[in-house]
Parts: structure tokens; sequence; C-alpha cells
């Protein structure tokens, strides 16, 4: 008996070891299997959300990034653009972004000025003569710091995307001067100093989503508004307006924003595909900027709705001299180094 004993307690010994050893077999097998899926790139939709036209340099950019994502994913990824406010609008599309209802938009930087006031340097007066001076800053140190400001928020910046110098249109009159401008009321973005230049030129401001200008301007809620000339043609601002003045006050200008734990979840394959689309979408909505902008102002004069003036050298000199007190009211907020990089690149 004892011997038969001891023989069944080898045997449940050996079928114990046994199936351990499968079972060991079958933890590294599934660990091996993990390894691989990490390589491969991941089914996922991909929300980018904005509230311009589709004839703008930032659907353009944004169609060239859907294009390359998904040709280069086989499919695998999906990329869903919604313009003209029609997923999210200009009220509510950040907060969307931090809870990742929507992982990329491209708003107007000037929106993010309650989060960090140094996101009115596009706003700052005749501070970059061009497009190309506007993408050195950004693409800079400082315009990199500034745009990764937001990580707290799970927000990252990525790439400007740039829409061009903006000119006035109103109701009223033909603005040639400062002491045009007294009494009237404008449509700003948002910000501190746009808010700032239209007081010091005498003027009232009020800031209205972009999705609702058309209709407040039609309205009379303001009697002017300053955009793109992109913008003013895509969304026909001409047609409620009777005045524009040519002037290069300021800028419009985006970026391309993302979530950070949408971000920090892709693995390396997927995340090289999108980094790549957005790079390919910047490198259109940069090069369709200026084009877009000239072909909206020959559009602009043919449909002939309004009268326009372009200011002479001497007459924006006498803008700037009215505005240079906006430099010293902002640069404690700003940051005297931004002021070094933003003339840096534009002396």
């Amino acid at each position: 008996m004892k011997k038969k004993l001891f023989g069944l307690i080898a045997f449940l010994s050996i079928l114990i070891l046994a199936a351990c050893g499968g079972s060991s077999e079958k933890s590294d097998s599934s660990n091996a299997g993990s390894e691989n899926d990490g390589n491969d790139i991941q089914e996922l939709t991909i929300k980018f959300s904005h509230v311009v036209a589709e004839n703008t340099p930032k659907h353009q950019g944004a169609l060239a990034m859907k294009e390359y994502i998904e040709k280069e994913s086989d499919g695998k990824i999906k990329v869903e653009i919604y313009p003209n406010s029609s997923l999210f609008g200009d009220q509510d599309e950040y907060q969307n972004l931090v809870a990742n209802n929507v992982q990329f938009i491209a708003p107007d930087l000037s929106k993010f000025v309650g989060q960090n006031p140094q996101f009115n340097v596009t706003s700052l007066p005749f501070a970059f003569p061009s497009d190309d001076e506007a993408i050195a800053f950004w693409d800079g140190e400082k315009g990199q710091e500034i745009l990764r400001s937001l990580t707290d928020d799970g927000v990252l910046g990525l790439y400007m995307w740039p829409n061009g110098g903006k000119h006035m249109t109103n109701a009223k009159k033909p603005i040639e001067k400062p002491e045009d401008l007294k009494g009237m009321k404008f449509r700003t973005q948002g910000g501190q100093v746009q808010e700032a230049i239209y007081s010091a030129l005498g003027a009232g401001s009020e800031s209205i989503p972009f999705g609702e200008l058309y209709t407040a301007l039609d309205q009379g809620v303001v009697d002017g508004q300053d955009n793109t000339l992109s913008n003013i043609e895509s969304k026909k601002f001409d047609e409620v307006q009777k005045y524009m003045t040519i002037m290069n006050h300021n800028r419009v200008d985006y970026a391309v924003f993302t979530n950070t734990k949408f971000w920090d979840s892709l693995n390396e394959p997927t995340k090289e595909i999108i980094e790549a689309g957005v790079e390919k979408g910047t490198e259109k909505a940069r090069s369709e900027a200026k084009a877009l902008n000239d072909a909206a102002l020959e559009t602009i004069k043919e449909r002939g709705n309004v009268k326009i003036t372009e200011l002479t050298p001497e007459q924006i000199e006498v803008f700037k001299e009215a505005l240079q007190p906006i430099y010293d009211q902002f640069e404690d907020e700003i940051g005297a180094d931004v002021y070094e990089a933003i003339r840096a690149v534009s002396e």
C-alpha cells in the first residue's frame, strides 16, 4: 500500500509540474502577442473640428492631413473633419478638446489669452510684416514654448497655421486715419490686446463668436470687424458691410492642438503617421494662406459690395504711432523676451 501511495503522489506531482510549465509557456506567448500588437497601426477615428469655411487655408490643411493619414494607415485611421462650427464652435471647442471629445482643433491663437497672455502675440499691432515672419516666430524657441504651455490642461500645441494679416470692414464710413474709428463698435475675437487697440483708437469692442459674426453685422450689433481677406470673402461679410480698409494691423493665426491623453495613447507607428500627417497639413496650410488671401481680395473687388481703401505707407505710420503705447502696456504680461524674439524675425 505504501508503495502504491508513493507512486500515486509522484504521478500527481509530475502532472502539477507539467501544468505549471504549460501555464508559463502560455503566459510568455501572450506577452509576445502583446508586443506584436504594439507594432501594429492602431484602428482609430479622429475628429478634427474648426470654425471656418472650406475654402480657407485651415480647411485645406485639414484635408491634406486627413488624406495623408488615411492613405498611409491603409484606412485603419479615419479622420473626420467638421468645418464651419458644425461640431463645436469658438465657445466650446477648447473644453471639448480637454475632455477628448475631439482630438484636434485649430483655433485662432488669440482664443487662448485666458490660459496664457503670451498668446496675445498675434494681436500686437504691426508686429509681423507678413506670414514669413509670423511662421519664423512660432517655429522658433519662444513660439514653441508658448504653444506647449497648456499641457496642465491636457492640451498640446503642435504647429502654427497662418491665416494672414487682418483688415477692417465697417458699415459706417471709410477708415483712413485713427480718428475715423471714434464712436464705432467693432467685433473682436477676444483678448486684452484686441480690446486695447480699439480703445486706443476711440472705438468700442465686443467679443462675438466667429459663427455668429455675419448675423451680428447684419443686425447692427456691431458696426464692423477685422479679419483676413479669406475669412471676409468666404463668410461674405462684404454683403453686410460697406467699407473695407487694407491695413495688416495685426493677424489671425491658428495652431493645431491635440489632447495629451489621446496623443500619449498612440503607439509609435501610429504616432509617426499622425505626426507626419500634421506636418503635411502644415505645409499645405502655409502654402495656401497667401494665395487664398490674394484670390479673396480679387473676388471681393469683383463682387463690388464694399468700397476698398488701401492705406499708404505714410497713413500706416500714423496708425503705428497711435498704437505704439500698447507695447509698453503689455510688456510685463507678454514678456520682454517675447518682444525680442518678435524683433529678431521681423526687423
